[in-house]
């Protein structure tokens, strides 16, 4: 079958007058390249689920992709039910969703597609962050929690983040479900059409009071009343997603004067004010900088579009100051260490080990691989980070990282330092002393076509840099027996570098530590830079 021919099949069944509409477009421009792309592959299924451009055809994110997706979700469970179902003997699933374009239909239609499906279908009646919706899937003990979000990825992307109940313990998916999900999907693909796959309307309604139990969750997390909070001017953006109703709820509750960015404060698709709705991207947080500085704040936090990650900013003689992820990493790791006389604090190969911390404390220490469906299994945990504004606070409620709880941290850790006449800066420059210094940074390069990332990481196998302050010893993990992935260290007793694809992202991440001062950084970024520069 032709490419012309495939598309006229898809845009026959396609329930979107929208993408209906593009696929008629190209076809009637006879545009073979645009079709092409649309039809090479089935749009992979992964442990980070879906993620991908909105669009028309099998490569992009759309009701019919949905669609398949669910069906094989609900197949696997139904095929594994003795290892899923629920306290009451059911397979029941929680389905929530975000602000992006698509998302609530996706939810709908995936809610409706579970509950045909023999699943008790239970859906959100409004766009929650992620953290919510995982919380909520771990305290109803369901078999899965759906979330349809693309995160802090590009505006026209949207996702399908996929948690399991029972051993799995409400964390996200991993190897193999991946594979035997997505092996569901590309049966259906071929067996099923948007019309063929049963819908039901009997689905479950998720309330206010769902998302309550959430709040009342976060501040039983932290003292019930601090004279010090109103004291502390807190600007929050939430980058156009759905965190400020649930953030601005918390912190006031909790006694906390926060200024909303009020430009991107409320969910809108489109993400006017930004071209990526990620904080650690340039430009991101310059409307938060600039209602900071009209408001006199103490202190910045932003959340990503669906509040899973968590920046922060403070003030300096300079200007507003980015905290790094492992910066951040390192406050709430001590933060937390300090109210646990037991448990595990863990961390990813990428970011800033915390071993000395865990070792003060008296606590266990886990390393893992790239991402919190690895940290979050880490048995005991009570604390767990990723470099890229990733943090789990509170990982017996919710089990991945939660850029909401995470935020009420740091600012109860803000106010009392405020009180005491110090900052979280000066708090760093404690922990240093402490647990000695590291610099930590990245470089990335952002890509349009996907073969180039695996050529960059050719070229690294092949041709790494042999020295850089001594010689570098190289690690390539995907050989490892342990912590199996596609990355590859490069280090000595001062310098670590680790090259990896991103998860997430059309990107390669190259994570710098350096067991030295930020100058000492700033040189092996260059150098970096520079050999990335090459290798393309």
């Amino acid at each position: 079958m032709s490419v012309i021919e495939l598309a006229r099949a898809w845009s026959d069944q396609d329930p979107d007058s929208k993408t209906k509409a593009e696929l008629e477009n190209l076809i009637n421009e006879n545009d073979l390249a645009g079709l092409e792309d649309r039809f090479s592959q089935l749009l992979q299924f992964g442990t980070a689920g879906l993620r991908g451009e909105l669009g028309a055809g099998p490569n992009r994110m759309n009701r019919i992709v949905v669609s398949y997706a669910a069906l094989a979700i609900a197949r696997f469970l139904n095929s594994h039910k003795s290892l899923y179902q629920d306290s009451n003997g059911q397979l029941s699933v929680v389905v929530g969703y975000d602000g992006r374009e698509n998302s609530d239909i996706f939810a709908q239609d995936t809610a409706e597609i579970l509950a045909a499906a023999g699943c008790k279908a239970m859906l959100f009646q409004t766009t929650v962050p992620t953290p919510v919706a995982a919380f909520t899937g771990k305290r109803l003990g369901a078999s899965a929690t759906i979330v349809v979000t693309a995160s802090h990825n590009p505006p026209r992307d949207n996702g399908y983040k996929v948690y399991l109940g029972g051993a799995n313990g409400g964390s996200q998916l991993i190897s193999p479900q991946d594979k035997d999900i997505a092996a569901l999907i590309a049966d259906i693909s071929k067996s099923e059409t948007f019309a063929t796959i049963e819908h039901s309307s009997d689905i479950q309604s998720l309330t206010e009071l769902d998302i309550s139990h959430y709040v009342d969750r976060a501040l039983s997390l932290i003292s019930k009343e601090n004279s010090n909070r109103p004291n502390l001017k807190i600007t929050h953006t939430a980058l156009h997603g759905v965190g400020w109703s649930v953030v601005g709820d918390i912190f006031s509750n909790a006694g906390f004067k926060v200024q909303p960015v009020s430009a991107q404060q409320k969910a809108d698709a489109t993400f006017p004010t930004v071209v990526f709705p990620n904080p650690e991207e340039p430009g991101a947080m310059d409307l938060a900088i600039e209602t900071a500085e009209n408001n006199g704040s103490d202190l910045i936090l932003a959340n990503d579009p669906d509040a899973d990650r968590l920046a922060v900013a403070v003030p300096t003689h300079k200007g507003w100051q980015m905290l790094t992820g492992d910066q951040v990493g390192l406050i709430l790791a001590d933060y937390v260490a300090q109210k646990n006389s037991k448990g595990t604090i863990a961390n990813s190969i990428v970011s800033a080990n915390l071993s000395k911390i865990a070792e003060h404390y008296n606590l266990d220490y886990k390393q893992t691989l790239t991402g919190f469906k690895w940290i979050s299994k880490v048995p005991n945990l009570v604390f767990g980070y990723e470099e890229a504004l990733g943090y789990c606070v509170d990982p017996s409620h919710t089990p991945d990282k939660d850029g909401i709880t995470a935020a009420l941290f740091v600012a109860e850790l803000a106010a009392d330092l405020k009180a005491q006449g110090k900052s979280l800066l000066d708090l760093l420059g404690q922990l240093k002393e402490k647990f000695g210094e590291s610099s930590t940074g990245q470089v990335s390069i952002r890509v349009q076509e996907l073969s180039v990332i695996g050529k960059i990481m050719q070229h690294v196998r092949s041709k790494p840099p042999t020295e850089f302050d001594g010689s570098l010893k190289m690690i390539d993990l995907a050989a490892s027996d342990t912590l199996r992935t596609d990355a590859v260290i490069l280090e000595n007793e001062k310098v670590r570098m680790i090259f990896r694809p991103s998860g997430t992202e059309p990107k390669l991440k190259c994570y710098l530590q350096y067991s030295g001062s930020e100058s000492d950084l700033a040189r092996l970024k260059d150098f970096a830079a520079s050999y990335l520069a090459a290798a393309q």
